[in-house]
């Protein structure tokens, strides 16, 4: 199941970004490999709402991405 969350202060997470994002900012999103779920949030608001997705489910998208 998907679920959008807020994204608490305390989660300890390590967040990545693309290669290709500027320093500027810009569009992005970043993604943190949790226990059994990948974590998806705003670069420009990271303490905004987050998108959890299982593993599995993040593996198909980037598959077919």
């Amino acid at each position: 199941m998907n679920t959008a969350e807020s994204s608490p202060v305390t989660l300890d997470l390590t967040w990545r970004k693309s290669s290709y994002s500027g320093a500027e900012g810009g569009d992005c999103v970043e993604v943190a490999a949790g226990t059994g779920s990948v974590h998806i949030r705003d670069s420009k608001a990271v303490t905004g709402p987050l998108v959890k997705v299982s593993r599995e489910a993040w593996t198909d998208f980037v598959e077919h991405a």
